[in-house]
């Protein structure tokens, strides 16, 4: 277990305002009320989001991270964010203890949205600087390719693949999500589907 020093960063994906009942939301409360520190933003202009505004604002969440571990959990967007800050090294070694990317998707999606076509990730042609988990579904409608062959291979980390579990989000049916709220009090703990 984990002391309860632990900050983490919670970033959010594209039309995501953080309503309440999704599982990002549920897991700040939840870490929140067991003393940890959380800093959940609503990052700019979700619904037609700048990646250069976003990383400005990844940047100063990280500057303001402390505390005895450091952990980021990302989803959809910001989890392929996350790959163009360690890209770009504003994520170097050290930054933070421990990620998990949650849903990210495919650039052959993101590519036919205007909006979020700037996010389509870089070449995986890095190595991550901190342990990284990746967990997804494995019919993800905006990562149809697979989200271990996409990611998880190229990047060499490990992967959950969850059955059914679609993108990880509210349609999905992820309000509460008490396996990442295990994962994140033990990085050890096994990440699986929510309870029906």
């Amino acid at each position: 277990m984990i002391s309860m020093a632990s900050h983490f960063l919670i970033l959010h994906g594209w039309q995501n305002h953080r309503p309440p009942a999704h599982w990002q939301h549920w897991l700040a409360d939840r870490l929140d009320g067991l003393g940890h520190r959380v800093t959940y933003p609503q990052l700019p202009e979700p619904d037609d989001p700048s990646l250069e505004v976003w990383l400005s604002e990844l940047g100063r969440c990280l500057e303001g991270m402390d505390g005895e571990e450091r952990v980021v959990l990302a989803h959809s967007a910001s989890a392929v964010l996350w790959l163009h800050a360690v890209a770009r090294g504003i994520v170097t070694d050290g930054a933070v203890d421990r990620v998990l990317l949650v849903a990210p998707p495919s650039a052959s999606v993101l590519a036919r949205y205007p909006e979020v076509a700037e996010f389509t990730p870089p070449a995986l042609d890095f190595a991550l600087p901190t342990p990284t988990r990746l967990v997804a579904g494995d019919d993800d409608p905006y990562c149809p390719e697979g989200a271990r062959e996409l990611y998880g291979d190229p990047l060499g980390i490990p992967t959950d693949l969850l059955p059914g579990a679609a993108h990880l989000d509210l349609d999905a049916g992820y309000g509460s999500w008490p396996a990442v709220l295990d994962w994140c009090l033990d990085p050890t703990a096994k990440i699986t589907v929510r309870p029906v």
